[in-house]
């Protein structure tokens, strides 16, 4: 057999034999009924978190409560109110992307708390949608069911495939990290603090609060207003500013199409070729707006999967998002951070479309899932770089380029707030790897997350990213399962594959690049992920790019 046609038998042999095509008849009767009871939690789960974000909302109607917000935010919250027949009203959607914002800029400290909590609380106010019940029975039959498959535990039946291995193994990649991330939060919260206590408003900083008196650091520190930037960061302009990254590193071409279904009149399609070859490769779809109904958050999906069995077949892949659709007239314009989330998907769109395999099980994204964050996690730092600022971060009404001084506080304030953001997300890995390890069964969830962050010096100042009731990543399917620590996995392979960009001619070094797509993005999971990061770079990957890129390196 040909190397990729050994890949292919040994992926079918192992993927079947982990699904339990080698149990006895009994066993695999119960093994059916335990992945029939869970696909049913799964999908309860994650229609309670959407009720929750689609039912609830922040609805302020005295309007000193929106001191310190723009006049967009503004504008977006008064449309907000009168769709929902709120006329004359505010409305914050109970969404990532609508509080962030809030929570970043709004003065009103009561607000603050009010959205805070109702954004934190999905999946456990609500009585009739709670859901703390069902992930008791989901961790109890992902406990049953790694037994039935012969591991002590979900964790270790997860892993057995990723780069990891074991669960051991990402622990200590997380426990590495925790420490200085931590360290770091407690710098940052007494940053924060001084700044309150100025204020002589006796504030002790709380949740609620870091968003807001970060960012009055950060403009105090960097001389950075997060919302100077915002008009600099078109939603079409980075869209095209995506397409030019493609084309500059990986020769792709985008043509709009308008003859092709879609689901909504807000998602668009493109047909992507290889622009000097001259053939198609596939199909890419953008559906960027919140709508009623819709999924939160942002993700990649992948509608069609490359692959030449019988013929030439091309990917077809989507970017979905939640951005608050602009107000008539206007252009939408996103955060910094959101920016970075839509570079971060769309780099895994091009995992899919560069696949370059024989079978479709083997193409693009299907890889482990400490791997296939590592594609995404890479494509986001191309979005600061000064060549694409200056092509495409430009003034929604002047039409001026990015003031160079404004990139520069940006590259500047790049680590800023680490603390808080690896602390958030490692909280909540932290929590996904040792309730899968609990064997012995999790009666309160909440209670596990909580007795776990207390005795790994948690600060009280810092929530977790993802609590347990609206815990989609793990609780919706089996997808981030003792697996949300890949983020971190991955980013110890980005950072340092962007040493390798660094130590060529900089990020648009085609060599470099033309030895990421032959070795990551086109061989899907042809090769070994650990096989496939040595050839493009050499040797392995080391934490120590990691730290310094996260301000954490002691």
């Amino acid at each position: 057999l040909a190397p990729e046609q050994q890949r292919l038998a040994w992926f079918y042999h192992t993927t079947f034999a982990r699904a339990g095509a080698q149990l006895g008849a009994g066993a695999k009767q119960r093994l059916s009924a335990i992945n029939q009871r869970l696909a049913t939690l799964f999908t309860t789960f994650s229609q309670n978190v959407l009720q929750d974000e689609t039912a609830q909302r922040l609805l302020i109607r005295d309007e000193r409560a929106l001191a310190g917000l723009s006049r967009r935010l503004r504008d977006a919250a008064a449309a907000a109110a009168a769709a929902a027949g709120e006329a004359g009203a505010w409305a914050i959607a109970n969404t990532r992307s609508a509080m962030d914002p809030f929570l970043t800029t709004a003065e009103d400290r009561e607000q603050r708390e009010r959205a805070w909590r109702l954004f934190v609380g999905r999946g456990a106010a609500n009585p009739e949608t709670r859901n703390d019940g069902i992930i008791a029975e989901i961790l109890a039959l992902r406990t049953e069911r790694a037994r039935l498959l012969g591991y002590a535990t979900h964790a270790h039946w997860r892993l057995e495939n990723t780069m990891a291995g074991t669960p051991e193994r990402a622990l200590g990649l997380m426990e590495q990290v925790w420490g200085p991330a931590v360290a770091r939060v407690r710098e940052e919260v007494a940053a924060m603090q001084d700044v309150a206590d100025a204020d002589a408003q006796g504030v002790s900083i709380a949740p609620w609060d870091y968003r807001f008196y970060a960012e009055k650091v950060r403009r105090a520190r960097f001389d950075l207003d997060q919302a100077a930037v915002r008009p600099y960061l078109q939603l079409t302009q980075l869209r095209e500013a995506m397409f030019w990254v493609a084309g500059e590193l990986f020769g792709m071409q985008f043509t709009p199409v308008a003859d092709v279904p879609v689901c909504h009149p807000d998602v668009r399609v493109w047909q992507v070729a290889d622009r000097e070859a001259g053939r198609e490769i596939g199909l890419w779809y953008f559906d960027p707006y919140v709508r009623p109904g819709k999924r939160s958050g942002a993700w990649m999906s992948v509608y069609r999967h490359q692959g030449r069995v019988d013929g030439t077949v091309t990917t077809i892949v989507s970017n979905n998002a939640n951005f608050v659709p602009p107000i008539a007239g206007e252009p939408a314009l996103i955060s910094w951070d959101d920016a970075n989330t839509l570079f971060h998907e769309f780099g895994h769109a091009l995992h899919g479309l560069c696949s370059d395999v024989t079978y479709p099980s083997l193409s693009g994204t299907s890889v482990v899932r400490d791997f296939v964050e590592f594609p995404s996690q890479i494509l986001e730092d191309w979005l600061s770089d000064p060549a694409v600022l200056d092509r495409f971060a430009r003034h929604h009404e002047s039409g001026d380029v990015i003031p160079r001084e404004l990139v520069q506080r940006i590259a500047r304030a790049a680590t800023f707030n680490q603390g808080f953001e690896t602390t958030e997300y490692l909280s909540s890995a932290l929590y996904d790897m040792r309730v899968h390890l609990a064997a012995g069964g999790v009666g309160d969830p909440e209670a596990f997350a909580r007795e776990l962050l207390d005795g790994l010096g948690m600060p009280p100042e810092v929530d977790m990213r993802h609590r347990p009731p609206h815990f989609l990543h793990i609780f919706a399917s089996d997808g981030y399962s003792a697996g949300y620590y890949s983020y971190l996995w991955a980013d110890v392979l980005t950072a340092d594959a962007l040493d390798a960009f660094r130590e060529g001619t900089g990020l648009f070094d085609r060599d470099v690049a033309a030895r990421l797509h032959r070795h990551v993005l086109s061989a899907g999971n042809t090769k070994e992920p650990a096989e496939a990061y040595r050839a493009f770079r050499g040797r392995d990957a080391s934490i120590t790019a990691l730290m310094r890129k996260r301000g954490l390196a002691s």
